[in-house]
C-alpha cells in the first residue's frame, strides 16, 4: 500500500482538513494525538482551537491522545493560531496542535502542526508519517501518562506583540477592526488595552455558528461590512482577519481594500529600516513591485515558492528579517520565522504614525507603478491542458521564463503567473504591469479569454 493511500484523506499538503465526522472525528483526533507525541518524541506540548463548534472535543481528544503517549500538555483554549506557535517558541515545548478550519466551510475541521522552535509538520516533514501512524492501530498508550494544565496566555502573547512597536510613537488613529467572528476578537480587545487607537470593533465575539458568514476576507463578496464601516466611523484605517486569525487585511481610510501585494513592499521596507541589508523573501506571483522597494531600501529580495511551510523553511535558511506573501501571510524573524495575524497592522499604524501619511499615501506609488489584477481563480476540468495552452501563446515572446511555483513569464512591460491549486481544480492568475493599468487590464482578460474556452 503506498504511503498516499495508507494515511487518512484529511491528511493535506501542509496541514489537516476535512468534514466532520466523516473525515475527521474524536477518535482520529485521538490517535494524531498519539502519533504526533510518537513521532516528535515530546515531552511538552501546547494545544489551542479556534471557535469552530466541533474544535472543542476535537482539542479534547487530541490532548488526551498525547497525555496518553507520557506528554504533558498546555492547554491555551480559545486562540488564534499564532497564539500555539507563540507558545511553543516563548515556552521551549517540542510542539504544538492548533485545531482549525480557518476558512473552510463550516462543516469541516482540521490541524495545524508545529514541532520545536514552532517549524511546521508538512506532507515532506512528518505529516504524512504522522497520519500513517494514526491509522496503523498499534499506538499503545505509555506506562506514564502526562498531565494537562490550563492557561490563558492572553496578556503574556500581547505584551510580546506591544514590545514588537514603539507604542510612544502610536498616533491616536481610528481603527475599525472587523474579526468576523473568528478568533480575533479577544486578542484585539486586549492589544487595544495598550495603544492609544480607538477601536471600532465588528462581529467582535467568536462564534462557531458563522452568523455573518465564514471569515474570508480573501473573498470580495466578503469586504463591504468593513469598507462601508471604515467610512460611516470617517476611521483611519480598516482591519479583517480569517477565523484563526493568522492572516490580516487592509482596508485604507476611504474603504478601499488593499491588495496584500502591496503590503509585503511596505513592511519589507518597514523591516529594512531596523536591519539594513537584510533578506525578504517573497512569492512569485507578483514580484516587481517587491524586488524593487526591497532594492531601494538595501535589502536582498528572496523569491521563494508559495506555501506557509516552503516560506518559513527558506526563511530560517537565509535568516531573512521578513517574509510576505499577497494572500496575506506575514512572517517575521522576531516570531520564529511564523506568520502573524497581529504584527502586521501594529506594524503599518506605526509607518502611518511615524510617517504622518494615511494608509492609502503609503502604497500609492506602488500601485500606480505596479498595477496588479489579484488573484483571479478559475475551476477548470483540466487545469494542465489550460497551462500548456497559455504557454504556446506566450513562451516564444517571453523575456524570461521562472518556475519556481507554477508558469511566471516576463513580457517586458507586463509579466504574469499562473499556477494550480495544489488542492482543488483551480487555476490561479495573477498579473502586473509596468506603470500601465490598461495593459495590465488588456492582457489579464486575454488569458482569461484563453482559459474561458
Amino acid at each position: 500500500m503506498s504511503a498516499d493511500r495508507a494515511k487518512p484523506p484529511c491528511f493535506k499538503a501542509y496541514d489537516i482538513r476535512g468534514v466532520v465526522p466523516t473525515e475527521l472525528d474524536t477518535d482520529l483526533a485521538y490517535r494524531i494525538g498519539l502519533a504526533t507525541a510518537r513521532f516528535l518524541g515530546a515531552r511538552r506540548m501546547v494545544v489551542g482551537r479556534d471557535c469552530r463548534l466541533s474544535s472543542a472535543e476535537l482539542c479534547e481528544s487530541v490532548a488526551r491522545g498525547l497525555t496518553d503517549a507520557g506528554v504533558d500538555v498546555l492547554d491555551i483554549g480559545l486562540c488564534g493560531t499564532e497564539m500555539v506557535y507563540y507558545t511553543t517558541f516563548a515556552r521551549e515545548l517540542d510542539g504544538g496542535i492548533m485545531v482549525t478550519a480557518s476558512h473552510n466551510p463550516m462543516d469541516h475541521n482540521g490541524m495545524k502542526l508545529v514541532r520545536d522552535e514552532s517549524k511546521p509538520i508538512s506532507g515532506d516533514s512528518g505529516l504524512d508519517e504522522i497520519g500513517i501512524a494514526a491509522l496503523s492501530g498499534d499506538l499503545e498508550p505509555a506506562a506514564t501518562r502526562g498531565q494537562v494544565t490550563t492557561e490563558n496566555i492572553m496578556a503574556e502573547y500581547v505584551e510580546y506583540l506591544v514590545a514588537q512597536v514603539d507604542v510612544a510613537a502610536l498616533k491616536p488613529l481610528k481603527i475599525v477592526a472587523n474579526a468576523g467572528n473568528g478568533c480575533a476578537g479577544p486578542a484585539v480587545a486586549a492589544l487595544a488595552k495598550y495603544l492609544p487607537c480607538e477601536i471600532i470593533p465588528v462581529f467582535e465575539e467568536p462564534d462557531g455558528t458563522f452568523p455573518n458568514g465564514i471569515p474570508n476576507p480573501l473573498l470580495p463578496e466578503n469586504r463591504g461590512v468593513t469598507a462601508e464601516t471604515v467610512r460611516e466611523h470617517g476611521a483611519d484605517l480598516g482591519l479583517a482577519w480569517d477565523g484563526d486569525f493568522d492572516r490580516c487585511f487592509f482596508f485604507d481610510e476611504t474603504g478601499a481594500f488593499i491588495e496584500g501585494y502591496y503590503l509585503v513592499g511596505l513592511l519589507a521596507t518597514a523591516s529594512l529600516r531596523d536591519h539594513p541589508g537584510g533578506g525578504i523573501v517573497h512569492d512569485p506571483r507578483l514580484t516587481w513591485n517587491t524586488i524593487d522597494m526591497v532594492e531601494k531600501a538595501g535589502g536582498r529580495p528572496i523569491m521563494n515558492k508559495t506555501g506557509h511551510a516552503f516560506m518559513k523553511e527558506r526563511m530560517r535558511a537565509e535568516d531573512a528579517v521578513y517574509g510576505g506573501e499577497m494572500s496575506a501571510h506575514h512572517y517575521f524573524r522576531q516570531f520564529s520565522y511564523c506568520d502573524s495575524g497581529m504584527l502586521p497592522w501594529l506594524l503599518v499604524v506605526q509607518e502611518m504614525s511615524v510617517t504622518g501619511r494615511p494608509l492609502s499615501d503609503l502604497v500609492k506609488a506602488m500601485q500606480e507603478k505596479y498595477p496588479a489584477s489579484g488573484e483571479i481563480n478559475r475551476r477548470l476540468k483540466d487545469p494542465d491542458a489550460a497551462l500548456d495552452e497559455i504557454e504556446k501563446k506566450y513562451l516564444e515572446t517571453a523575456k524570461s521564463v521562472d518556475r519556481t511555483d507554477g508558469l511566471s513569464l516576463d513580457m517586458g512591460q507586463w509579466r504574469f503567473n499562473l499556477r494550480k491549486s495544489n488542492t482543488e481544480p483551480v487555476i490561479r492568475l495573477n498579473v502586473e504591469s509596468r506603470g500601465d493599468r490598461a495593459l495590465m487590464d488588456e492582457k489579464t482578460a486575454e488569458i482569461l479569454d484563453v482559459l474561458d474556452q
